[in-house]
């Protein structure tokens, strides 16, 4: 039978320096040449896939963390925030001093000192004209470039994320209030430090719109499969038949998977897709 795949990004198809590793393109062209099709299921909003992802054979995107969805081109799922309760949620950012970025499918909208925030934290005390700093900054130059300083472009209607870089007040001060309110979670980027954090719409996730999607192809679960990495995977790893973690995924993602693949950089993709006779 032929396989549904879900591929989260970062960790996952991505390595640590946001790159797809050659195995991993070419098993997933092969099993894509036998039938298989497959879907980005990843935190990132579709404004922040770049063209590299977006050239592999896929069929569609789960993005935002389960709050957009789309099939051969067609939108079939897209949740977005009350503007007024988004409003008020970036008031209390700002009141905190806390940076962050509005995503939605027009593009990233960065709050005022992000820039420098990302800058300071990938330096991390670094002369920016040096050498290592050079380097470091020319890895998150493509993340850079996406990020839009003008307020006035903001369609506050059409937001499905905010992740905030937080280096201020503790997470769980920003969980405990609005926890229950929104779909709440550390940031799955360890460079933006155990603070920061992602929210998106309450009980959107990986998992819902897998199961969405499924019923919309009507698609049997038992022929799906995922490769994931991080926390927000879990919920990825309920929804399908095998769920597989990456060498480097973190311990929980381990523990609930059905199989542990060798690291990104080390073929795990392609070591699990031809191990299955998928590739």
């Amino acid at each position: 039978m032929k396989k549904l795949i879900f591929l989260d990004v970062d960790g996952t198809l991505c390595n640590d320096a946001g790159v797809i590793p050659e195995s991993a393109k070419n098993a997933i062209e092969a099993a894509s040449r036998k039938g298989h099709q497959f879907f980005l299921c990843t935190g990132r909003s579709k404004a922040e896939i770049t063209e590299e992802v977006l050239s592999l054979p896929i069929r569609g995107i789960i993005g935002a963390g389960g709050g957009y969805c789309e099939v051969d081109g067609k939108v079939i799922l897209h949740k977005v925030f009350d503007p007024e309760e988004l409003k008020q949620l970036i008031a209390f950012l700002e009141e905190n001093r806390i940076d962050y970025y509005l995503e939605s499918n027009q593009g990233l909208f960065a709050s005022k000192n992000l820039k420098k925030c990302l800058h300071e934290l990938t330096l991390k005390g670094l002369e920016a004209d040096s050498l290592e700093g050079q380097v470091r900054l020319g890895r998150i130059q493509w993340f850079l470039d996406l990020l839009i300083e003008d307020p006035s472009r903001i369609d506050y209607s059409d937001v499905n994320k905010v992740s905030f870089i937080n280096q201020t007040i503790p997470y769980d001060r920003i969980h405990q209030r609005y926890h229950g309110a929104f779909q709440m979670m550390r940031s799955t980027v360890p460079a933006f430090g155990p603070n920061s954090g992602e929210i998106g719409m309450k009980g959107i996730h990986k998992k819902s719109a897998i199961q969405f999607l499924l019923d919309y192809l009507e698609w049997d679960q038992a022929d799906t499969i995922a490769f994931g990495d991080g926390p927000n995977d879990l919920e990825m790893f309920e929804a399908v038949q095998i769920g597989i973690a990456m060498g480097n995924a973190c311990e929980a993602l381990k523990a609930a998977a059905k199989e542990v693949t060798l690291k990104h950089d080390e073929g795990g993709i392609a070591a699990s897709l031809e191990e299955h006779g998928l590739a």
